[in-house]
């Protein structure tokens, strides 16, 4: 191995010899931290970096475990509703679809949509409206469906039964991902942001977390025990050893063959902490510790509560558009995915700008987020046509985990994609996944929630928080959008207004949490009287300008293959809202970026190795 490319920098009590990862310039000084980074803990990879493929591949699994969670809950949720709840091999099915979906999205939304290190995946925010059309008269399940004795799941009279319901989802989804692409294409979204700072999108992100304590709560609650492990695992790799560094065998350089440090517990916290927490269980379950009935406490900790998942997946099968046959489209349908659209484009705006500052790049222009939005809906089309019964959206949890690990690099998404991809194909091991125990992921959920509340918080900096007008919009947004929700759960007859249709739009807005905490701070902020500089709007303002026009921003969020600056450069496509502007071209030609993977104790460049420019 002459020549690797690997950017990274370790705090400055980590600057030792013969370290696996580091900023060099070739004169074995280490650099600083990469310009344009807003984040003041150094990153070990930040978004243009290519770290080893090796890393990548392992990076990326640990982006799909942080994600699976999520993935596999959204086609259990719907189970019942579909009249699937004693179908698991169509269940794995579904499971695996998504996987599949949410690795292509992945992949276009890294290349072609905001081009940040985002995974796209199933959306909670079309759950509760898709519970709402099966809760209709019409598409409620017969009753024989409920019973386990009188299903024969390889009838045709079964299938057609839960397909046509899938169908519907998938007409509805495909019809309102249509307004989500006119949205983010047409610039709409775009123009929005003039309008959208940091009071609407603090509220935003972080009620995208706090409503799921008690999910998150009753997941761990299945056993405490092994929960309160997992979290203390993750704890303790990502923030007490993140600095030991440990020898692992290494072939390259001049030595060929010798011992290098490696910082394995601050790149792979989660993924460390899931596998001993997943390896116990199975002890656990093994020496039957836990309890084998079902109906006891901690029962579903065990790794073989979900075996007849396993058992009747296949090993290969390929997910296809139309799988479940031709789509059909209903009004209320399509209404109540719109409601869910508009909650997740508000929460996939605060995610880019989130993940700007966690990777290490400049906010994201208005060209990238009208183009990552156009893209979500792209993959809701796509997702919509494969029959997920589910969209796509930009996933927070992810987002949290570039927090904990600080491995920003774009690549590891295009990994984690890739796998996706595979765990869709391969449809034995996408099930063997979903069977991580229940406790273990409660107890993940647990730490990644707290993380990305954090990160929504923290785009409060750029606010006056010696203001009390800030203080009662960021406060009064947050505080009803728990309460509000809450009361229309449990009083859901009480807003009946005799049309179906809109009360089920009144219903799934009312109970998204981060719909009516950012919808009131974007409200709130821009009718109570506030100057710029109060609101946060100036600096905010300031920065999006500013990253139009550096080469930084240039080469985060360019296309790919020199697209709209190189290529396809006519005049006509600089006024398309979506379409990178040639002006952020001028200036610098970019920095070069001197890595070595395996640093000789010397501090010198292995022989033969090149100088690179990203």
């Amino acid at each position: 191995m002459s020549s690797v490319i690997t950017s990274c920098e370790h705090p400055e009590p980590l600057q030792r010899d013969d370290v696996l990862n580091c900023h060099n310039d070739g004169q074995g000084r280490r650099k600083p931290g990469r310009a344009g980074s807003s984040s003041s803990s150094p990153l070990i990879y930040s978004i243009l970096d290519v770290p080893p493929w090796y890393l990548c591949i392992l990076m990326g699994i640990q982006h799909f475990l942080t994600a699976l969670g999520g993935l596999v809950a959204v086609p259990l949720i719907l189970a019942k509703d579909l009249c699937l709840q004693h179908d698991p091999l169509t269940q794995s099915y579904l499971i695996s679809t998504i996987f599949f979906v949410s690795g292509l999205c992945t992949l276009l939304q890294v290349f072609l949509g905001v081009r940040l290190p985002i995974l796209q995946g199933g959306t909670f925010a079309f759950v509760a409206p898709s519970l709402a059309m099966l809760s209709l008269p019409a598409w409620k399940c017969p009753e024989w469906t409920f019973n386990a004795s009188l299903v024969n799941t390889s009838s045709p009279e079964f299938t057609e039964e839960w397909q046509k319901r899938i169908r519907e989802l998938q007409g509805a989804i495909m019809v309102a991902s249509c307004v989500q692409m006119l949205v983010g294409f047409s610039g709409l979204i775009g123009f929005l942001m003039r309008f959208i700072g940091p009071l609407t999108i603090a509220p935003t992100i972080s009620l995208v977390a706090l409503p799921l304590f008690d999910s998150a709560g009753n997941n761990a609650g299945i056993h405490w025990g092994i929960a309160a492990m997992t979290i203390f695992l993750i704890v303790l790799f990502s923030q007490y050893l993140k600095n030991v560094a440990v020898p692992v065998p290494v072939y390259g350089g001049k030595k060929k063959c010798h011992m290098s440090k490696f910082y394995l517990f601050q790149v792979f916290p989660v993924l460390l902490a899931l596998c001993i927490s997943w390896l116990l269980c199975f002890v656990l379950t093994v020496t039957n510790a836990l309890p084998t009935a079902p109906t006891a406490y901690g029962h579903l900790a065990r790794t073989d509560t979900k075996g007849n998942v396993l058992s009747q997946a296949p090993w290969f099968r390929f997910p296809y558009p139309g799988q479940w046959g031709l789509p059909t489209i209903s009004l209320a349908g399509v209404f109540g995915i719109i409601a869910g659209v508009i909650s997740s484009m508000v929460e996939s705006v605060g995610d880019y700008y989130a993940c700007a500052r966690l990777v290490g790049a400049p906010p994201p222009p208005r060209h990238a987020v009208n183009r990552g939005i156009g893209i979500e809906g792209l993959g809701c089309l796509l997702a919509g046509a494969w029959g997920t019964g589910n969209g796509t959206t930009s996933y927070s949890e992810n987002v949290g985990a570039l927090g904990i690990t600080r491995v920003g690099s774009r690549m590891v998404m295009v990994a984690a994609g890739c796998l996706l991809l595979l765990m869709g194909v391969f449809g034995k091991i996408g099930a063997a996944f979903a069977t991580i125990p229940t406790p273990v992921i409660g107890g993940m959920f647990l730490v990644m929630f707290g993380v990305i509340t954090a990160v929504g918080i923290s785009n409060l900096q750029y606010v006056d928080m010696n203001s009390s007008r800030n203080l009662f919009i960021f406060g009064f947004s947050i505080y009803c959008g728990l309460a509000i929700p809450s009361w229309v759960n449990n009083n859901s007859e009480k807003l009946q207004t005799g049309i179906l249709q809109l009360d089920q739009v009144i219903q799934v807005l009312l109970t998204t949490g981060m719909f009516v905490g950012g919808f009131l701070g974007f409200l709130l902020d821009n009718t109570i009287p506030g100057s710029l500089e109060e609101r946060g709007l100036l600096v905010w303002n300031q920065i999006q300008e500013e990253s139009e026009e550096t080469t930084k921003a240039l080469e985060v969020y360019r296309l790919p293959c020199g697209i709209g600056t190189k290529s396809c450069t006519s005049a006509c496509t600089q006024y398309l809202p979506f379409w990178p502007r040639l002006e952020a071209g001028k200036g610098e030609r970019g920095m070069n970026l001197l890595a070595c993977l395996f640093q000789d104790p010397s501090g010198e460049r292995p022989k033969g190795a090149t100088e690179t420019k990203l």
